[in-house]
């Protein structure tokens, strides 16, 4: 997919060393077509690894795609340079009054925390509303996900006695929907939470649809309004070794950590970890695109109901 960022986006230039192709502003702006519009509420602390891990899962189609970077207001964390989020980020006062085909909503590391003590809840919330009627098709990640079946759904949150930690097998259910379309009856999905759903709350809902589970890991994808909005509990966006960069982070601050599951080689972390999850991971981004984005949202993206 030629997708369009700042030329001076440092993910520009990892994508380009990977053999995905980046539109510049320049070329873009010579084509005649309608790109989509693909906002992405960037909630991690390390704000430009996500970037590639979301440009990467986003590059697998031949539509043009315009990406606009979301930050909070509310809540500005240490993680990521003040210059970089000045530079290509903006935030939700910014862009309320436009309307986008796609939103991304990824997860954070505040899933201990209740939400309503989470700093930038209440603005959440308000992009959460705005995304009703002013985006196609919404994609909540991971705590993303559980915030957004709190709020428009009000299931909450369960504390895990343990972090969820690892690469987990799940099980594809409603294979008619295209979200899943093309994916193994089996495929796997990197896990890192403290917090889950209860998945009968989840199935029991009369809005909400599963559409992959695991019997370890709980329900992975769930979806509502016909697509308008989509939820997956998991990280199928994460590179092959952010789970173990995450591992080696929590035992150097001394938290209590186990080696992460079906990742590494015989459970030992000084093997490169095995990558099993990439391939519906391009699937799962480009039905997203293709069948709830692009085939669902009008031609003039001011007219999104």
């Amino acid at each position: 997919m030629p997708i369009r960022v700042q030329n001076d986006l440092p993910a520009k230039k990892i994508m380009e060393e990977e053999n995905i192709f980046m539109m510049d502003e320049n070329r873009a702006m010579t084509q005649d077509i309608r790109p989509l519009e693909i906002a992405i509420l960037n909630l991690m602390p390390l704000k430009e690894a996500t970037e590639v891990q979301m440009l990467r899962s986003l590059s697998n189609t031949p539509l043009q795609v315009n990406m606009t970077f979301l930050t909070t207001s509310t809540y500005v964390g240490r993680n990521t340079a003040k210059s970089h989020l000045d530079q290509f980020y903006l935030t939700f006062d910014d862009i309320k009054d436009i309307q986008f085909d796609g939103l991304i909503i990824t997860g954070a590391p505040v899933e201990q925390m209740p939400f309503e003590e989470v700093a930038y809840w209440d603005e959440l919330c308000s992009i959460m509303e705005w995304s009703k009627t002013n985006v196609t098709s919404t994609l909540h990640i991971c705590w993303g996900a559980q915030a957004g079946v709190y709020y428009h759904y009000g299931i909450n949150k369960i504390a895990l006695p343990k972090k969820m930690f690892g690469v987990f097998e799940h099980t594809v259910h409603n294979r008619k929907e295209p979200f899943v379309r093309g994916f193994d009856d089996i495929f796997y999905i990197p896990h890192s939470r403290h917090t889950t759903v209860d998945p009968e709350e989840i199935r029991n809902h009369p809005a909400l649809k599963v559409l992959a589970d695991s019997d370890e890991a709980g329900i992975c994808i769930a979806m509502a309004k016909e697509g308008r909005q989509i939820f997956v509990f998991g990280h199928l966006e994460y590179d092959r070794m952010t789970l173990d960069s995450e591992y080696h982070r929590d035992l150097d601050k001394g938290l209590p950590i186990e080696i992460p599951k079906n990742y590494y080689p015989g459970d030992d972390p000084s093997k490169k970890p095995i990558l099993s999850w990439r391939a519906h991971c391009n699937t799962m981004y480009s039905n997203w695109l293709n069948y709830y984005v692009y085939q669902a949202t009008p031609y003039d993206v001011n007219k999104i109901q």
